[in-house]
This record gives C-alpha cells, sequence and structure tokens, in this order.
C-alpha cells in the first residue's frame, strides 16, 4: 500500500476510482483503506502546494537550528513538542549533526520572526542557542518544482 501513499503524496485530489486503475486494485479497497489511514491517524491532512512566489502577501519562511539540553527521561520531546505548538511554527524536526532542532517559521516580516526568537523560542528553558536563516527563494518543495519548468541544463562535470 505504500504505492497508494506515494500517489496520495503527489496528488490527493485523485479520485479513489483513478487511484485504483493506475494500481490495479479495487476501488472499494482503496477507499476502505484511505479511510482507515484517515481514521488512524496515518494521514494527517491534506494540503495545496502553493508556489510562495505567485502567493499574496509577503511573509517570510525561516528555518532555525536550535541547540538543546536534553531532559533526563523525556530527552527532547517535551521541549520540542512545546515549540512546535506555537501558531508561528509550520514544521518541527529532530535532527542530527550540529543541532538538535530545525524549526521552520512563518511570520510576516524579519521583525516578527525575530520576536519570536528573542521573546518566545529563546526563553524556553533547555535551548542553548538558535542560528536563523530565511528563505530567499524555493526551487523545490515536498517534491514540486517551482519556477521555470523548461528544459534544465545539465551543469559540466570536470575531472
Amino acid at each position: 500500500m505504500n504505492d497508494l501513499l506515494n500517489l496520495l503524496r503527489r496528488d490527493a485530489r485523485r479520485s479513489a476510482g483513478e487511484l485504483a486503475a493506475q494500481l490495479s486494485l479495487n476501488e472499494a479497497d482503496v477507499e476502505a483503506q484511505i479511510t482507515e489511514w484517515e481514521k488512524d491517524g496515518t494521514i494527517r491532512g491534506y494540503q495545496a502546494m502553493i508556489d510562495p512566489a505567485l502567493e499574496e502577501g509577503n511573509d517570510v519562511t525561516a528555518f532555525i537550528e536550535v541547540r538543546m539540553t536534553p531532559e533526563r527521561g523525556g530527552g527532547f520531546d517535551r521541549v520540542a513538542r512545546r515549540i512546535a505548538h506555537f501558531d508561528q511554527v509550520t514544521s518541527c524536526y529532530l535532527s542530527s549533526g550540529g543541532f538538535d532542532l530545525l524549526v521552520v517559521v512563518k511570520g510576516q516580516d524579519l521583525l516578527s520572526v525575530a520576536a519570536f526568537v528573542s521573546e518566545k523560542l529563546s526563553t524556553i528553558e533547555g535551548v542553548i542557542s538558535t542560528a536563523t536563516h530565511f528563505r530567499l527563494k524555493s526551487y523545490k518543495e515536498n517534491g514540486f518544482l517551482f519556477g521555470d519548468d523548461g528544459d534544465v541544463e545539465r551543469l559540466p562535470v570536470s575531472p
């Protein structure tokens, strides 16, 4: 059923009949599987992918690296969930490497993101440091390409 999930990720607007035909499955079985995934939380919701360059408004997106002190008996989970509950946070990931969490934030402007970081995020007990990076342009998100859909010129390869 992973094939069904992959098709839904790419285009959740397809009918159960179209999905069933593409996968050579029974339409009723596809409908039942989707309903089961919606009930058990496998499918959390459906969203439209919006091209940020064409979206109205001047919202900014920031990617914030957060270094934290893990809690005894809970690791990063409690603090990460607290951060994830802020309205400004659109995504929050536990990460490997030089930081612990990657937090994606949307704000009206640079100042609103700065205020979020300094007044809310940085003041949380367990947060050691943050580094904020702003999205300048989107080329691809969740499998969708943005911008010119023409032929992509291959980069030269040198020895």
